[in-house]
């Protein structure tokens, strides 16, 4: 009986494909399932993107999937497509998108496939892609599209190669593990993808480990798996007081992004986290970029430039800050949503159970409590970030409004960064104001010296959205 990959692909020989625009996203493919994005589109992505990797002269991909319920069929025809255009495939399977970057230089392959949903709605799903000289997104996604519209796809007949590499990545994680004491740590995994990673990773650590939710379960039955949202850390944080743990380690549901709180259940957000890191990196690293995004706090690049590294300020996305990190061939870089990646002695990609390491050591280095560590930083008042819908025909237009607004009316005490939206620093500190490139909406952040200023900020920015007929959320005000 032929298998839904055999009747997508026999479908699809005279190959032209048209997707829902709306899942070609700035930084990877994203859509519902069953509706935006089916089995076939999945296909589409395989013939597509294998297409762009042999034209660069690549032969192989290595390909991964998170433990959504349709992200095994869905990698299924991801396969199936790039077979068919000639490339071969190292599936290593179930696993975190890191385990799969890592297979892709462990393995010596041309480009990477993840069919992840991330941290999305369980009603979604997705497909994150890398070259192995460069992130792929942006104009790269959009040609994707261009391309199955056009039938402009390469034929041919990949080999297919299952390979664990359970052992080879846990194995380079514990190679930089160098903490030096025992530690007790709480690890929420969210029941997400890296479940049976981080079982391996911690009977390879010493000390005591406390694993929360480690059984791949795409309903996420527990919480749902984004550890930037204070309530998804809230049973890490009850783990840490009952156990006395030094720190509590969480993940998204595909693990390239860290949530981290102390010894006292406090949550330590992933620019302050970046701080403690760029650190450590100077040290070896004497006079380097290192390169955080727009939402990041203003504490993460003046203690950057107070250990004489030099702050930049990136576009926010994951694959925009891999790109400049790229560029710029800078040792750290990272982002407030938790994307970090290391340079320094690691691949540049975003890994937060490598991520994690870095941390234990930094702690056992020290000889002090985590809290400790961050005790030096000036401790600011901010919002978390705040989301909120609009008009998808919009979105990009409102924060351009108000931009105009905001230079008609300059004030010599004002500092207007637009690289990324709006970034506006006044004498109380800053608000940031930028369009999501994934979803219909907006997200504001402000960061002040005192309450005080905090409160002048937040009505700063109120007033700014109103001239433009939109309002935040009535909690936010």
């Amino acid at each position: 009986m032929p298998t839904p990959q055999d009747s997508v692909a026999s479908a699809v020989d005279s190959f032209t494909h048209l997707f829902d625009p709306s899942i070609l996203r700035a930084y990877d493919v994203r859509g519902e399932i069953g509706t935006t994005l089916k089995e076939n589109d999945c296909y589409a992505i395989g013939r597509t993107f294998g297409s762009i990797v042999a034209r660069n002269g690549g032969t192989s991909v290595a390909l991964g999937y998170d433990g959504r319920e349709t992200s095994p069929v869905f990698a299924e025809a991801v396969i199936a497509g790039l077979q068919k255009a000639g490339i071969d495939v190292h599936v290593v399977g179930l696993g975190p998108s890191p385990m799969v970057y890592f297979a892709l230089h462990h393995l010596e392959a041309d480009a990477s496939v993840v069919v992840t949903g991330s941290h999305s709605p369980i009603t979604h799903n997705g497909i994150k892609m890398a070259l192995s000289n460069r992130p792929f997104y942006g104009d790269d996604i959009q040609k994707l599209g261009e391309m199955a519209a056009a039938g402009d796809v390469e034929t041919g007949n990949g080999a297919r190669y299952d390979v664990n590499v359970y052992e080879a990545y846990t194995d380079r994680l514990v190679a930089d593990y160098d903490c030096g004491v025992e530690l007790n740590i709480a690890w929420d995994i969210g029941n997400g993808a890296a479940g049976a990673i981080i079982k391996l990773l911690t009977e390879k650590l010493p000390g005591k480990h406390t694993l929360l939710y480690p059984d791949v379960d795409g309903t996420f039955p527990n919480h749902h798996p984004d550890p930037t949202v204070a309530k998804n850390l809230v049973d890490l944080q009850a783990a840490v007081k009952e156990h006395g743990c030094d720190v509590g380690i969480g993940f998204d549901g595909d693990a390239d992004r860290i949530g981290a709180v102390d010894e006292n259940a406090d949550i330590l957000w992933a620019d302050l986290l970046m701080a403690l890191y760029a650190a450590e990196v100077l040290e070896s690293h004497p006079g380097a970029p290192i390169i955080a995004d727009v939402k990041s706090s203003r504490v993460l690049f003046d203690e950057i430039k107070r250990l004489g590294g030099e702050p930049v300020m990136c576009q926010t996305g994951h694959s925009v800050i891999k790109a400049k990190m790229k560029e710029l061939k800078a040792p750290l870089a990272g982002e407030l949503a938790g994307h970090i990646c290391f340079a320094d002695k690691f691949y540049g990609f975003d890994d937060a159970p490598y991520c994690a390491v870095r941390l234990l050591n930094l702690i056992g280095h020290s000889g002090k409590k985590l809290s400790e560590l961050t005790a030096h930083l000036p401790k600011m008042h901010n919002t978390p970030e705040i989301r909120f819908h609009v008009p998808e025909e919009r979105k990009f237009d409102i924060p351009k409004e108000i931009l105009q607004n905001l230079r008609a009316a300059q004030d010599d005490t004002w500092d207007i960064c637009d690289i990324d939206g709006i970034r506006l620093t006044t004498p109380d500190g800053w608000w940031l104001l930028r369009a999501s490139n994934t979803e219909s909406v907006l997200t504001a952040r402000a960061e002040g010296f005192d309450e005080a200023g905090l409160e002048r900020l937040k009505t700063m920015l109120s007033d700014q959205l109103e001239k433009t007929g939109v309002e935040l959320p009535d909690d936010t005000k």
